[in-house]
């Protein structure tokens, strides 16, 4: 298995658990209230999804991974400077970076 292949699962099980966490956890309800965002977290939730879903389609049909790991890189920008508007740590904004950078690499590689 490449580096490729192993960032694409990486990426795509961690936004399938952040989703589940999102129904079986009051945590993440509690972050989107906390953003001033609780109106669209189930939207943001479901496009997660959708875009973890599609990195593993895109396994086998590239335009899908392009896609999809565009559309997550930009929901992680959008949480990163939602994170920084509300001066959150580096620690904590992390993750959000972290994933941002994940799939932008992921976006690059399939456009290549």
């Amino acid at each position: 298995m490449n580096i490729d292949k192993i960032c694409i699962l990486i990426s795509s099980v961690s936004f399938i658990a952040f989703a589940v966490s999102y129904f079986t956890s009051p945590h993440m309800k509690k972050e989107f209230k906390r953003f001033g965002l609780e109106k669209i977290g189930l939207l943001t939730i479901i496009l997660q999804l959708m875009g973890a879903t599609g990195l593993i389609i895109g396994l086998k049909f590239n335009p899908i991974l392009t896609i999809s790991s565009f559309g997550l890189a930009l929901i992680m920008l959008s949480g990163l400077i939602v994170r920084i508007k509300l001066k959150d740590s580096v620690w904590i904004s992390l993750p959000a970076l972290f994933y941002m950078g994940l799939n932008t690499y992921i976006f690059f590689a399939s456009i290549n």
